[in-house]
């Protein structure tokens, strides 16, 4: 499998959660329209602590993640996300086992 993950912790500054939350909706709506590599983009927020927000990423493989850094969006929600986020923790993972969106039936 060449699949490429992230999973990132965002830690809000005070009251950053209402305009992080529209810049990831923002940037949402043009990664699905635009980054076919981009297999699953999932943004939570995280039960009782309201001041947190995780990001599940899956790519295709290092090149659509290196793509997605690439794209306009991309950049206008990293250059905007400081204005809200006090905190980013970010691992950078490399799928063996699972199960995944693009696979067939029997994979």
């Amino acid at each position: 499998m060449s699949n490429f993950a992230l999973f990132v912790r965002f830690t809000l500054k005070e009251g950053g959660a209402e305009g992080f939350d529209a810049l990831v909706r923002e940037t949402t709506a043009a990664i699905r329209a635009k980054e076919p590599g981009t297999l699953v983009y999932a943004c939570h927020e995280v039960e009782g602590a309201p001041d947190q927000r995780i990001f599940f990423e899956l790519y295709a493989d290092r090149a659509a993640f290196d793509e997605h850094e690439r794209q306009a969006h991309t950049k206008h929600f990293l250059s905007e996300r400081d204005k809200y986020v006090a905190h980013t923790e970010v691992d950078f993972m490399a799928p063996y086992a699972g199960k995944y969106p693009t696979e067939a039936p029997g994979e």
